[in-house]
Formats: structure tokens, sequence, C-alpha cells
């Protein structure tokens, strides 16, 4: 819409009186005027009702040209009804996709204006939306556009909505990356959202104008767009996609540095909507378990409870409320380890894991500690972490005794470099309990409870799941993102994954790679970008998110076809480097100290 500029080759209006009809008849009585599409673009305008609203006028254009727009009410509903608000998005077609934002935004809230080129204020029924902009770039047309920003401005400062395509003109050909995507994004437009503290939402349009459009863009800039008006009408009878992101607060915009990193990242959140459809080859080529068992009978809470109640006092290791966190071994409650089992196959089907048995427990079970959450008030297992004590487990069944085994390739120099440590893994909190961070804080407090009466493991380690609930780009981001920042290299070297994953830098279409690496530094804005591609918004896994907090570093990737083929990260936690607060947060004020005060083992290098 920025561009749609196909009246270059003859003189423009000199008046008022010199109307937007006029305006047409003038380019149709040339040969260029047909041959570009402006005859037809007059006789498309005269078929219009006069004196229409904006967003009426928009959409009675679209009607006419047979062009059907398709948006999900729900990502509609991403747009903020009021408050100031910068729409950015892609620019494929030149002409429609403004028609369309028109038309959408103006039944969502009324005070929108867009950036857009000033032959468009000659309509009337558009006048009232647009202010215009000169996207030409040259010394005259900056200074022309002084006004215009300044206009821009003062829109936002009101509270009202701003549309804008910062490509500065349409999406063509680039023989540099060979494919059809916007030219560079304007760094005005972070000026814009800086200056006005305005939230941002991204939309994307798929598709693009036709080879005969390329190729004329290649041999003339003036000649690609000359042929804009030919472009809009030969979108007739399109379906046109339109792909709405989550808004972007201005909070989350504040940690970029310059205007160019701010722009890029708007353009890679863009961009990264076209990734996100459902019919796009969304998830892992691999399969769930393609037999699933009927899950084993609930263990009646009147058995648990009596279990519980003959738990040796030391077992507990933290209690809140009415909630108890217990350290069991599997031959102490053996109906309990079987309830355990139930509920992490309920629980890791729901998210598209599991084993497809109807229990999930396995050899390593009946060695390795249970940690578990009790509600004395509903009688039943809330959650629950399964814990391997690494140095006993070596020294009495080598490294082939530890689950992570299965998974990943050990020497034992690592063992040696990070001394005594736990794994941790299997971790689960049943499906009612999920809304609350509350039980995974009882988990962590519960091993807090653990490493205080244990104060010589001063590492913990273990995998970490990316399940099928994400995306495969999603995926990748992930694995890129924390293989490339928050691999501890020197313990790394010790760690073989028994099936390795791709961790190169993802490739997004209309964005160039090193422009995706320059974002993927900072965990919470890896965040953003895949709760950006996933449709339910989510962003990196709490688990992890929680070791990462804790000061996690990944020492490799692994693929697991037995468990649904999720994607396990191994995750190594130095509890000597993890901030005080946080230590103090899950092992209490008192226990914080005295871990602290258990003399550290010696540092490894990470």
């Amino acid at each position: 819409m920025v561009e749609v500029h196909p009246f270059r080759l003859f003189p423009p209006a000199t008046s008022n009186r010199f109307g937007i009809s006029q305006l047409f008849a003038h380019g149709a009585d040339l040969s260029l005027g047909r041959l570009f599409g402006l005859r037809h673009c007059a006789r498309l305008y005269t078929t219009l009702e006069r004196g229409l609203e904006a967003g009426s006028f928009a959409e009675k254009a679209l009607q006419r040209l047979g062009v059907s727009c398709q948006v999900e009410a729900e990502s509609a509903q991403r747009v903020p009804r009021q408050g100031a608000v910068v729409v950015v998005a892609n620019h494929p077609f030149g002409g429609v996709e403004g028609l369309a934002l028109i038309a959408l935004l103006r039944q969502i809230r009324p005070d929108i204006k867009v950036l857009a080129n000033p032959i468009l204020a000659r309509f009337p029924e558009l006048s009232e939306v647009i202010i215009p902009l000169d996207p030409f770039g040259t010394r005259l047309s900056r200074r022309r556009n002084v006004p215009a920003l300044r206009d821009a401005h003062r829109w936002l400062a009101s509270g009202g909505l701003l549309v804008t395509f910062p490509a500065g003109e349409v999406s063509h050909f680039h023989l540099d990356c060979r494919e059809v995507i916007d030219p560079a994004w304007q760094p005005g437009v972070a000026r814009l959202v800086r200056r006005s503290g305005a939230a941002v939402v991204p939309i994307y349009f798929p598709g693009s104008n036709g080879l005969g459009f390329q190729a004329a863009g290649l041999l003339s800039n003036k000649l690609r767009t000359a042929m804009l008006a030919r472009q809009l009408l030969n979108k007739r009878g399109m379906s046109l996609k339109m792909r709405i992101g989550e808004a972007i607060p201005a909070r989350r915009l504040k940690p970029f540095a310059t205007d160019r990193e701010l722009v890029d990242y708007l353009r890679l959140r863009t961009y990264l909507l076209g990734q996100s459809s459902a019919g796009d080859g969304r998830k892992p080529a691999g399969k769930q378990a393609a037999v699933q068992q009927p899950l084993a009978p609930a263990v009646s809470s009147h058995s648990l409870a009596a279990e519980v109640a003959g738990l040796p006092a030391d077992a507990l290791v933290h209690a809140h409320g009415a909630f108890q966190v217990w350290c069991i071994q599997a031959v102490q409650s053996p109906l309990l380890l079987r309830e355990i089992g139930r509920l992490r196959e309920l629980t890791f089907r729901g998210h598209g894991e599991g084993t497809g048995g109807a229990i999930d427990l396995d050899s390593f079970d009946e060695y390795y500690l249970h940690l578990f959450i009790w509600s004395m008030e509903r009688q039943e297992v809330v959650g629950a972490y399964r814990i391997g004590v690494c140095d006993e487990i070596l020294k009495s069944r080598g490294i082939e005794g530890l689950y992570t085994n299965t998974l990943f390739r050990y020497r034992q120099e690592l063992f040696e470099a990070i001394g005594p440590t736990l794994e941790m893994g299997r971790s689960f909190v049943r499906p009612e309990y999920q809304k609350s961070f509350a039980p995974l804080l009882l988990l962590w407090q519960g091993i807090g409870g653990f490493l205080v009466k244990n104060p010589r493991y001063r590492t913990l380690f273990g995998p970490v799941s990316i399940s099928r609930d994400y995306s495969d780009l999603s995926r990748q981001f992930m694995a890129s993102a924390l293989s490339e920042h928050l691999l501890a290299k020197d313990l790394a070297q010790f760690v073989v994954p028994r099936l390795p994953v791709a961790t190169g830098m993802p490739r997004i279409k209309g964005c160039p790679t090193n422009l995706t690496a320059t974002f993927m530094n900072n965990i919470d804005t890896v965040d953003a970008l895949v709760a950006g591609l996933e449709e339910k918004q989510k962003g990196l896994p709490v688990l992890l998110r929680q070791y990462l907090t804790l000061g996690g570093k990944i020492l490799a990737f692994n693929l697991d076809p037995d468990f649904s083929e999720v994607i396990d990260g191994l995750i190594l936690v130095d509890l000597d480097q993890t901030e005080p607060r946080m230590l103090e947060r899950y092992l209490g004020k008192e226990g914080s100290v005295l871990f602290r005060a258990h003399a550290p083992r010696v540092r490894f290098a990470a």
C-alpha cells in the first residue's frame, strides 16, 4: 500500500477540483494507462458508492474485486481495542493488503490511520485515514515527510492505532537471496514505537505478485511501480490470508539498543507468522506411540494414604499448608510408585509424549529415589520427580546404571569434573494442578529440602523434554539458541547424544539467516519468538525455563524415539553458581545458609 503509485507517469493533480475520477481518466487516455491497468481502475472506482466511510469503502472495493479475506476471529482479538498501537505488516502485493487492513481494523476500532502513499489521500473515502508519506527516500521526499511523521507521532500520542508497511515498497525478487521478500525495513518505524511507547501488532500476508511483475522489477524500479495498478486488478477472485500475531508490549521492546535492531526484530516476528499455520507441516515427522494401551486403574486413595502414613519421618523433606513433599525408595512404597507411574503416563500423553504403555515404570525406578507431593486434603499424589544419586549408582552399577546413559554416551571425565551429582528426571504435575506454578515450586522446595540434608551434592543434571506439542521450527529454534549461547563447552566434550539433533540456525523465509541469529542470544527473546510461532502462544517449556533460571547449561541434545520422539536437552546446574536469592527460594533462608556453608567442590569450567 505504501507504494501504490502508478500515477507518477503523468502529471499529478494540481487542485482539489481535479478529483480521483479525473486522475484515472487522465492516465486512461494514454496507451500506457491501458497497458498498466489504469483504465480498469477508473471503471472500478466509478462503480463504487460515493461518500462511504473508509472501512466500508475498502470493504466494497474488495467485494468488487472478488477478493475474500481470511483471518481467524481468535487472532483478530489480538489487536488491542484501545491505547497506542503500531501495526507492522509485510508488503507482498502493493495494494490489496492495505485495503484488507483498513476493512478489518475499522471493524475492530474506529481510531486508525495508515502511513501510505500520498496518492491514496486523493480518494475522498480514504483521506480520513491516510497520513501521506512519500516512500521513495529522496532528499526532497524526506523533507516532505516531516509533517507526516509529526502527524503520526501525534496520532499515537492520542492513543490511536497506526498501520505501517515498514518496507516502504512492495516485496520483489532479490538476486542475492533468490526469493521474493520485502526490502530492508525502514528504522523510522522503530522511532515511532520508541517515542510513543505503543504496543506493536505484527501482521503477515502470504504470497507475492507474479513472475512478470518480478521480471519487470529487475529491469527497473519505476517499471515495477507502474505495474502496481494491474497487480491490484489481477487479484480478482483471490482468497487473501492474513495472520495476526500477539501484541508485543512496549516493555518487551526496550532492551533493543538501536532502531535497526528493533525494526529487524519486528520484521522477524512478522515473517515468523508465515511459518506458524497449522496446515503448513508444522509438526515433526515422527509420531506418538502407534498403539497406546489403556491406562492402568488408579490406586485407591485409602491404600495410598496408608502407605504415606507408614513412611519414616526423615523421608519428609518439605511441608506447606495441606501439602507434603516426601522422598522415598521404591521398596518402601510399591503402591505409591505404581500410582506415580500411572500419573506419569497420563500426564505425558497430554503433551504428546509418553511410552504408550499402561504405566510408565522401568528398571531404573527400582533403585532411583522418588520425590512426590502428597495432598493431605484430597489424599492423592500431585506430582513427582525421579532422582538418581549418581555417586552411589556409579559405584554399584557403573555408568550403565544411569537412565540418561540410554540417551547419551558419557565419558568418565564428566563425573570427575562435576563431582557428586543428582540425576533429575521424569518430573510431572498431574493435569488438574497445572494451572498454577505452586506444585512445581513445591517440588523444587522438596529438592531443596533434600539438598539441605545432603549438601555434598553441588550439581544437578538431567534431560528436559521439548515435546511434539511444539512445531519443528520452534524445536529447532530452542535447540539452536541453547546450543550456541548456553553450551558448557568444556563439559560437552564428554557427552555424545545417541541420536543427535540438528542444531543449526533455522532459515526463516523472508529474513536473512544472520538476522535470525542476532536474536538468539537472549533467552527472553527466544521465548517470545517461540510463543509467536505456537498456536497456543506458549513459550519455552516451564521446566526448561526453571533450569535456566538456576543458571543451567546445555551439554547436548538427543532425539528419543521411544518416548514419542521428544527432543531431550541434557542440562547441568552448578548450584555453587546459582544466585543466592534463588537458592533461598527453594532451600529456605536457613537451609540456604547451611548449604552454602558446606565446602564447595572445585568449580568446573563452563
